[in-house]
């Protein structure tokens, strides 16, 4: 059986115990979480928000880049969310890493040279810091827009409020 067959199996579970169909586009929370993209944790899970609560954007280190504040300008603007929740994690694949090390690793396995950066970083603390500041310093996000920071920790479960 193909992972095609598996998606569409498990999908009819799914239908089967669906209920979210009274939900709107608006979150509920007039929340945004910008979180990495590791398979461990669930952004709504560790803030015990549910389905509809908030608008999570992920990607490689929760990283502020220029779509994830495309898509918090979206949600600020059109769909109401007032603020954003920052959160990183321990043993992420990008702490420790610099972007040439990330820019050579893509190259090995796909032989081409990415001409972005990966946003590596070395602090967990500082690159939320990082973040939280370039998401107020944004021109497309409301000047009254709320920043919130966390590092969250993948053993404990725990989330650790960073100022900035």
């Amino acid at each position: 059986m193909s992972l095609a067959d598996d998606l569409m199996r498990a999908n009819e579970e799914y239908v089967d115990h669906f209920d979210a169909s009274g939900l709107k586009v608006r979150p509920i929370k007039h929340l945004a979480i910008l979180t990495c993209m590791d398979s461990r944790y669930t952004a709504q899970g560790v803030m015990g928000l549910a389905l509809g609560d908030a608008h999570v954007i992920r990607n490689a280190g929760g990283r502020v880049t220029e779509d994830a504040i495309r898509s918090l300008a979206i949600s600020a603007a059109i769909l109401d969310t007032r603020a954003c929740v920052v959160i990183h994690h321990s043993e992420c694949g990008l702490l420790g890493r610099s972007d040439e090390e990330l820019r050579q690793r893509v190259a090995e396995v796909t032989g081409a040279r990415a001409p972005f950066g990966f946003l590596g970083f070395d602090d967990l603390a500082q690159s939320v810091r990082d973040d939280m500041l370039a998401l107020r310093g944004s021109s497309y996000l409301p000047k009254d827009y709320e920043v919130i920071g966390f590092t969250y920790d993948v053993q404990t479960g725990r989330l650790t409020p960073v100022e900035a």
